[in-house]
């Protein structure tokens, strides 16, 4: 008989007068990776929240390793010893690997900090998983990767029997995942478990056992094997299918003048080295880092955070300054938490964009110019409601039409379906398809090539020595990477 490690019954959670979580029940047994597919967010938060924190319910209960440690007759206020590891980095920055995993612990009785003992301790479990993490190095000087690997030994050596992995995919690329999946399967044989959350499912089906489907705070259905395809696939994604098939038929770059828009020249930071790129007009290049260093030099390049030691930006064979340039616009990762000021009105917020390219924006005239216009696109309440009341696909509509009004040369988007649920996931999708139809050259900063292959004309992955590989949109079915559409890409090479 399988061991429960994880349940909860009829869970019924409110938060601010708001229901996050209803008549929810859900069970994760020992050694097993359980999926979770947020077909939409709502009771997400909630959920890990109540996993790592006994907060008071309004029913149910929750039981973790044989014993309730939750009840609507009682809360302990307790801490659950369950981990959670997402794009978040929960490890102290200048402390080394072993000060994070063993001395930073509960329990820790050592006086002395003893280092070479420690790096002792450590070694046995590097082996195991078959990594090679210096034991001394200083947590702020790891790759994205290694972080969560200590993250996940600090769980391990802990005794947190229930590790969750939140979008994880978003901060390690496709070759890393494949690796802590078999760290993860390694765990799973010494009786740790796993809730391995994604909207996903090809990362799901390749390392989850079950699968459970998250909508409006509920698990609506839990499946498992080869039904795992065909209940999320015919249930949820047949739109996201179809838009695909669409865009894919209706779109051929072969038929645009080469025409440069963008290029960085000779660009030099802390990791990028002499880096050398061109964006054409109207297509949608998709950069895939490999590197975590890399990802935030250019990220410094976006937003002008630092002063480059060497290179330049060009558009239209005028050098810029970045971010000054109106001809460019940046969308930052999660921009509906990101990009829009709660303290300012709709309106306000939407015209920022457009404030670059004209004067006079916040003049009456023009911004009764712009309502009538966009009125009936975003619809006429969204101009009279508080920004914070505004629902998540609001929120995004407001940041994406703020762009749509600049009118820039080039978009450049980070992350763009970063801690969007399966249904924003696709209106993301739409909106960045409509800056393309304006003949807008778009660029996604990405590290999972997951949703961004079906909108891309060319793929380019860089790492620490520049660009490693360059992929056009015609050899995209070649590419050796688990991704959903792949097979639409390989049947139109086909024909």
């Amino acid at each position: 008989m399988r061991q429960e490690v994880f349940r909860m019954e009829r869970v019924t959670y409110i938060d601010k007068g708001i229901k996050q979580l209803e008549d929810f029940n859900l069970q994760i047994y020992q050694g097993e990776i359980m999926g979770l597919i947020p077909i939409n967010a709502h009771g997400l938060q909630g959920l890990l929240q109540l996993m790592q924190t006994n907060l008071s319910l309004y029913d149910g209960h929750v039981y973790y390793c044989g014993e309730r440690v939750n009840s609507w007759k009682s809360t302990r206020r307790s801490v659950n010893r369950i981990g959670v590891i997402d794009g978040n980095s929960r490890l102290v920055e200048h402390m080394t690997v072993t000060d994070n995993i063993f001395v930073l612990r509960q329990g820790f009785r050592q006086g002395i900090i003893q280092n070479k003992l420690l790096k002792g301790q450590l070694e046995p479990f590097m082996s195991d998983i078959e990594m090679d993490i210096p034991a001394d190095a200083y947590v702020d000087k790891l790759s994205a990767f290694e972080r969560v690997t200590v993250e996940l030994l600090r769980a391990v050596v802990a005794g947190y029997r229930l590790i969750v992995f939140n979008e994880i995919s978003t901060v390690v690329n496709g070759e890393e995942l494949s690796k802590l999946y078999e760290i993860m399967h390694h765990y799973g044989k010494q009786g740790f478990s796993f809730l391995y959350v994604s909207p996903h499912l090809e990362e799901i089906m390749e390392v989850c056992d079950r699968v459970a489907l998250l909508s409006n705070g509920r698990i609506q259905k839990i499946v498992q094997g080869e039904q795992m395809k065909a209940e999320v696939v015919e249930g949820y994604t047949l739109e996201y299918d179809r838009m695909i098939r669409y865009h894919m038929e209706n779109r051929d770059p072969a038929l645009w003048e080469k025409k440069e828009i963008l290029s960085f020249s000779h660009i030099t930071g802390e990791a990028l080295r002499d880096f050398n790129m061109k964006v054409y007009e109207r297509e949608c290049l998709v950069i895939q880092n490999l590197d975590n260093q890399v990802y935030q030099d250019i990220l410094q390049v976006l937003y002008g955070d630092k002063k480059l030691k060497k290179g330049a930006c060009f558009i239209l064979g005028k050098r810029v300054q970045l971010p000054a340039s109106k001809e460019i616009a940046v969308i930052s990762a999660e921009p509906t938490k990101t990009m829009i000021f709660d303290d300012m009105s709709y309106m306000d917020n939407l015209c920022m964009g457009l404030s670059r390219r004209m004067s006079g924006v916040w003049k009456g005239n023009m911004r009764d110019s712009i309502r009538r216009e966009y009125g009936p696109v975003l619809g006429e309440e969204v101009f009279q409601m508080p920004v914070e009341l505004l629902s998540e696909k609001q929120r995004y509509q407001l940041v994406y039409t703020r762009i749509l009004l600049q009118k820039p040369k080039v978009v450049v988007c980070v992350q763009p379906f970063k801690g969007a649920d399966l249904e924003h996931r696709v209106f993301v999708w739409k909106m960045m398809e409509m800056l393309l139809d304006k003949g807008m050259s778009v660029v996604i900063l990405t590290i999972n090539l997951a949703d961004s292959m079906s909108l891309a004309d060319r793929l380019v992955r860089i790492g620490k020595d520049g660009i490693v590989q360059e992929v056009k949109r015609e050899e995209f079915g070649s590419l050796s990477i688990t991704a959903p559409w792949l097979n639409l890409y390989r049947t139109e090479q086909e024909r």
